[in-house]
């Protein structure tokens, strides 16, 4: 069955949901969200959302930190989660050196891909909120609305990409997004 896709978003991670770092975030205690972060996906899981996570991940190929340590990550992001009644659908990750040329590392396609394929959902017109010029020509590539947000990479992305920014619906952080897409509720 293919989903709604007026119900469907995809989320980039870093930047985003928690607080990035230049130096890769590579443990449990290093993952924060970013303030009103969680409240805001389980605001669009109570409106019937269907929440997805595209990201890449080269720490793992540069052994910062291994699979393991990312799901140990996710797992704290679904405990803060639950405990407000939010809900990520499904985790798709990148593993690979940009050096790799692979086809899942964004700005490539291939996560999103996954994620049809896993979920059994088209993603064609869905929202992807990212911070990265790799998130915002990731979904332009497929056929997604970009949606840019200030936070993590978001601000320098902004004065970089100014062209494809210019075309890009931009919000401070992901919960004013989400306080524009379901109208303050």
């Amino acid at each position: 069955m293919i989903g709604d896709i007026s119900k469907i978003i995809i989320l980039d991670r870093d930047g985003v949901i928690n607080f990035d770092s230049d130096d890769y975030i590579k443990s449990v205690e290093e993952w924060n969200p970013i303030p009103n972060s969680i409240d805001a996906i389980a605001r669009l899981s109570r409106a019937g959302y269907r929440v997805f996570i595209a990201t890449n991940q080269s720490g793992i190929a540069r052994k910062f930190y291994d699979v393991a340590t990312l799901d140990a990550m996710h797992e704290k992001m679904f405990s803060l989660l639950n405990k407000v009644g939010g809900n990520i659908e499904g985790i798709v990750y990148c593993p690979h050196l940009p050096s790799q040329k692979c086809s899942c590392r964004k700005p490539a396609v291939g996560l999103l891909i996954q994620i049809e394929a896993s979920f059994g959902v088209s993603l064609q017109g869905c929202s992807f909120v990212g911070d990265s010029l790799k998130d915002l020509e990731c979904a332009s590539a497929f056929g997604c609305q970009p949606i840019l947000v200030k936070t993590g990479k978001g601000e320098g992305t902004a004065q970089c990409a100014k062209d494809l920014v210019r075309e890009t619906p931009t919000f401070d952080n992901l919960a004013c997004y989400v306080d524009s897409l379901l109208g303050g509720s």
